[in-house]
């Protein structure tokens, strides 16, 4: 990947990139915490055959909570109470560089289409992990001004 560089006046060069552990997740605008990582940021992918753009799943993998209250709780069990409805929240991935915001990826209509969580083991001492998949009826990418 190449990397661009912006020069200053004083002649300082600075790397202009994105740093894969800055980032949040917010769910219907609040921020959510304890997510590990997010993977399968599409915002374009083009069935040539259909002649149409087809919105790709996101997978966010975040530790497993206890408190009901918190916002993704609530998703996954109001989700488990209705299997056969698409229960839907906004959910934004904002790239962020030393606490400023650089990018924004919202999805819209999204819905939980898997839950998984990684494997309990006797021979680890990591936190269990949940996966969850999201469909979503599209993404839009924001820039901010």
């Amino acid at each position: 990947m190449a990397e661009n560089t912006m020069q200053d006046v004083s002649g300082i060069r600075a790397i202009d990139s994105l740093s894969a552990n800055e980032f949040q997740v917010e769910i219907d605008g609040e921020v959510a915490a304890g997510i590990f990582g997010v993977s399968g940021i599409h915002i374009r992918h083009v069935d040539l055959t259909a002649g149409k753009l087809v919105p790709q799943p996101l997978t966010i993998t975040k530790m497993v909570q206890q408190d009901a209250a918190l916002p993704f709780n609530q998703w996954t069990h109001e989700t488990l109470a209705n299997p056969t409805t698409k229960v839907t929240r906004e959910i934004a991935v904002v790239a962020m560089d030393d606490g400023v915001e650089t990018r924004r990826w919202v999805y819209k209509d999204a819905w939980i289409s898997d839950i998984a969580f990684s494997d309990f083991d006797t021979a680890r001492d990591e936190l269990i992990e949940e996966r969850l998949t999201i469909h979503h009826g599209g993404v839009e990418e924001i820039w901010p001004e």
